[in-house]
């Protein structure tokens, strides 16, 4: 039932989940689901991951917050593994408690290190970086932005993977390009090698910051640490969120050595930010997807469910890269429907466009799994009233 109490921000919440474990979540029906969702691209570990469930825990026991003009140890280890994974030369790390929150240091710091009258920062259409009225007008869908008009000064977008609209735009007022390597909101597509290069080295002719937003895209997702190392080139500043916690509030801001160094003591902050509960859970996940080798998990399970997915009956194109897919159904389906259907049926997936369902499930997902959620779409597509 929904709760009248909750402001009207979502939708009607059609089930309230209790548990989960793995892949799996249970409902307050005691109703069992496989979720090829994980809450948006988050618990890519799965639900109630021991390792780090024993390590919020532990953590829990010791210490939970001290602010950050006092050192912890989970934080600064956090940072150094971020730093290496990332592998685009020295950097330093922000900690925050959002994909958003992490947008925001970014802008900020890109403005700091232009200097007064570099401001501007120019993103895709199609893209998604954040509901904050910064983030949300980096945000390359204007129909989100007019009912909170007037939005902030200094944001400007460009057409998808177009190098030549985004040399138009790029003038002496921009101080950096903010993309995504795969649009998630937007429909999961992605950039491609042949862009990202070309915008890398219109960044470096002009003298301004390459952000890249791993949010959903980052820590193995899409077959790479991070979603910018499929197409061969070094970012300057990367953000990331979602899976960094496994579901505990985190999110981070990485940028390399020179550009971090804009910010000093006083610039931004965060009262919660890399607080030692939520960087025990980082260190933890992190660990632990580094045992399990999730990039390469991610590659393989990706390639099994897309191969599934697109021998299915109304199923017009599968896209993504590694774990994160989007099925795009053949005409006359709608896929907020087909999720609904498909919930019903035991499956979480999610309407990402009105014509494609999204698909993210733990980077741990088994073959029996997939083949499970392959099978329930299949039956849920030839059903009556699919279309």
């Amino acid at each position: 039932m929904q709760d009248t109490r909750l402001m009207t921000t979502y939708p009607p919440q059609p089930v309230t989940f209790t548990r989960g474990e793995g892949c799996r979540l249970w409902d307050d029906q005691g109703r069992m689901y496989l979720d090829f969702l994980s809450g948006l691209a988050v618990t890519s570990l799965g639900h109630a991951h021991p390792i780090v469930a024993d390590a919020v825990c532990a953590q829990a026991k010791k210490l939970l917050h001290v602010s950050n003009l006092f050192g912890t140890e989970p934080q600064r280890h956090v940072a150094a593994t971020l730093d290496r994974l990332i592998d685009a030369g020295p950097g330093r790390v922000f900690f925050c408690n959002s994909g958003a929150e992490a947008n925001e240091a970014a802008i900020k710091l890109a403005r700091k290190w232009a200097g007064h009258g570099r401001h501007v920062v120019v993103s895709a259409y199609g893209s998604f970086h954040g509901r904050t009225l910064a983030t949300l007008h980096a945000t390359g869908q204007p129909a989100k932005h007019e009912p909170f008009q007037p939005m902030p000064e200094g944001f400007r977008h460009v057409a998808w993977r177009d190098i030549d609209d985004l040399t138009g735009a790029v003038d002496p007022t921009v101080a950096a390009v903010l993309l995504e390597p795969v649009q998630g909101e937007g429909g999961v597509n992605a950039a491609g090698a042949e862009y990202f290069q070309r915008v890398r080295s219109l960044c470096d002719e002009r003298g301004i910051l390459l952000i890249v937003d791993e949010v959903q895209t980052g820590l193995g997702r899409t077959g790479e640490w991070f979603g910018f190392q499929h197409y061969g080139v070094l970012p300057d500043v990367v953000t990331m969120a979602k899976a960094l916690g496994n579901g505990m509030p985190i999110g981070a801001c990485w940028a390399r050595d020179d550009v971090a160094s804009a910010f000093l003591p006083g610039d931004h902050a965060t009262t919660f930010g890399g607080q030692p509960l939520a960087t025990a859970a980082a260190r933890a996940v992190l660990a632990t997807m580094e045992a399990e080798d999730v990039p390469a998990r991610a590659r393989s399970a990706g390639a099994y469910l897309s191969a599934g997915l697109e021998k299915l009956t109304g199923v017009k194109a599968v896209r993504g890269l590694g774990l994160l897919i989007a099925v795009e159904l053949e005409d006359g389906k709608r896929a907020g429907q087909v999720a609904s259907a498909a919930l019903d049926a035991g499956l979480v997936v999610n309407a990402v466009t009105p014509t494609a369902l999204r698909l993210a499930p733990s980077l741990l997902v088994t073959e029996a799994e997939m083949d499970e959620a392959v099978e329930i779409l299949a039956n849920v597509l030839a059903a009556d009233g699919a279309s």
